[in-house]
């Protein structure tokens, strides 16, 4: 079983800057590709931004130059730095893991967090 623990949401005023981490525990073999998608009320979830395990890394027109997906390895987390951010960011973030269960499995099992609440609001 694997779990996906996102934490760093909360509320911030127009402009300002938060900071998501997504931790990944549980056991399996290798954390392929991690992302951070988003969820607004009443919208489809949408992709944020994408990061490899080799760190080759994908963003959303609406994040570029905002947003900075990172990750560590050694510590099965990925990140989201989100700055200048605008009250059209205000969403449920969640993060996706592929994981490879086995060092023979031939594909990886997308698993997702629960999600963290951002809210930008004066």
């Amino acid at each position: 079983q694997v779990q996906l623990v996102e934490s760093g949401g909360g509320l911030v005023q127009p402009g300002g800057s938060l900071r998501l981490s997504c931790a990944a525990s549980g056991s399996f073999f290798r954390i392929n590709a991690m992302g951070w998608y988003r969820q607004a009320p009443g919208k489809q979830r949408e992709l944020v931004a994408t990061i490899t395990r080799g760190g080759s890394t994908n963003y959303a027109d609406s994040v570029k130059g905002r947003f900075t997906i990172s990750r560590d390895n050694a510590k099965n987390t990925v990140y989201l730095q989100m700055n200048s951010l605008k009250p059209e960011d205000t969403a449920v973030y969640y993060c996706k893991a592929e994981i490879l269960s086995t060092s023979y499995s031939a594909f990886t099992t997308p698993w997702w967090g629960q999600g963290t609440q951002v809210t930008v609001s004066s």
